[in-house]
């Protein structure tokens, strides 16, 4: 019995993938809920699993096709062989054994012409080191440049002379084969979308950016201080990151236009705080969404953020994971960026950009001079929505809370 693989629901608002690695061929036995190929979205890679155990006897979808919703990918024969369901044409020929033939005398081998003594080497005499650099330097063949020295000696003056007179048989220095000059590959379809979503980001948004600086020595003094208690009491490490979600929660509160969003004519004001993480994958960037992050502690941040992480490695996050956020965070610190002006996450109306930790003199309020672990930051804000003096407000409210974390646990 045979029974069509076809394309699943790829969720909301989502039509449309690309076959983008079949993980069995033709033939090959599968069990039941076994992958048999992954399809990409504009956001997330899927599995296809097989619904039944058997054979895939055919292969409809090639890798690089778009398909949509219900379209058939493959074919499975039900409870077969995998080997049975290979194609015949595929199957190798068998070939008949060769008659063992009588060995034939070799030939003798031509004997080689006599050739004209070497004027170089003389009687076989290693070059001198001075000579072999030259001739190194020059790629030059020894056999090639006429002799004067005792005994038929390759002399330093025979190996000027000749390169001197341009003569002839100089070896032309190898060239690596570097491949191809050029290589032209098809856009993944989520590269595809990532490019569309930022260009459309640019194209509608009126996009500013504003940086401050912040002074991360209370951040990594806590977290000094308290990380083997907080590993030992919730199994996973405290980060930098549930910090900045925390700090920028309060913030937005604050100032909720930053957590807005323009649709139509009307400003969306949010009461809940979603906050987005971009993570950089092989297959291009992600943001997954911490959902509620006014009602988690640090610790309950840090395993969201976490177990995304390692979703989004495994190409695993789902759509729902990925939509419905309010404010993103984008840490570029991670790559060594110093500097740079994130771009928004359309249709949210900001973005917070975190850069690397550097020690530099800074000038303290008693005027003594310290090196301090320095961070700048960046917020992208759309200013049709959000005005200068409410940008460098968050900013500054961000800012207050990671130098001083005490002002989130007693909201001043």
């Amino acid at each position: 019995m045979s029974r069509e693989i076809k394309v699943p629901q790829l969720g909301e608002s989502v039509s449309e993938a690309t076959v983008a690695k079949w993980l069995k061929k033709p033939g090959e036995a599968v069990a039941l809920d076994e992958p048999l190929v992954e399809l990409e979205t504009d956001k997330v890679t899927l599995e296809v699993n097989s619904p039944a155990a058997g054979s895939l006897s055919e292969i409809i979808a090639e890798e690089g096709a778009d398909v949509e919703v219900g379209a058939v990918l493959a074919v499975l024969a039900e409870g077969a062989a995998g080997t049975a369901a290979a194609p015949k044409k595929d199957a190798p020929k068998k070939e008949e054994p060769k008659k063992a033939e009588t060995p034939k005398a070799a030939a003798p081998a031509p004997a080689a012409a006599p050739s004209a003594p070497a004027p170089s080497l003389g009687a076989g005499y290693p070059l001198a080191p001075s000579v072999r650099r030259l001739v190194d330097e020059h790629h030059l063949d020894p056999n090639t440049i006429p002799a004067t020295g005792k005994n038929g000696r390759l002399t330093k003056g025979d190996v000027l002379k000749y390169v001197a007179s341009g003569g002839e048989g100089v070896v032309a220095p190898s060239v690596p084969d570097r491949g191809p000059r050029e290589e032209r590959v098809k856009m993944t379809r989520l590269r595809r979308s990532i490019a569309a979503r930022l260009k459309e980001a640019q194209n509608t948004a009126a996009m500013l950016t504003t940086f401050n600086e912040v002074d991360m020595t209370s951040v990594m003094n806590a977290r000094k201080q308290y990380q083997d208690a907080f590993v030992k009491k919730n199994g996973i490490k405290l980060g930098f990151m549930s910090f900045f979600a925390k700090a920028c929660v309060t913030a937005l509160k604050e100032l909720p236009a930053v957590n807005g969003s323009i649709e139509g004519d009307e400003i969306v004001y949010k009461n809940y705080y979603d906050i987005g993480v971009a993570v950089g994958t092989p297959t291009g960037l992600v943001v997954p969404v911490v959902r509620d992050c006014d009602l988690k502690d640090l610790a309950a941040i840090e395993a969201d953020i976490s177990g995304y992480g390692m979703k989004a490695r495994d190409g695993k996050l789902t759509m729902a994971e990925m939509t419905g956020g309010t404010f993103t965070i984008s840490n570029g610190g991670t790559y060594g960026s110093m500097m740079s002006t994130p771009i928004l996450n359309a249709p949210q109306s900001a973005v917070l950009g975190m850069h690397n930790i550097v020690q530099r003199a800074m000038v303290m309020p008693d005027g003594s001079i310290q090196a301090r672990p320095m961070m700048y930051l960046a917020l992208s804000y759309d200013h049709r929505i959000i005005d200068g003096r409410e940008a460098v407000t968050f900013l500054v409210r961000v800012k207050q809370c990671l130098e001083d974390p005490a002002r989130m646990l007693y909201d001043v």
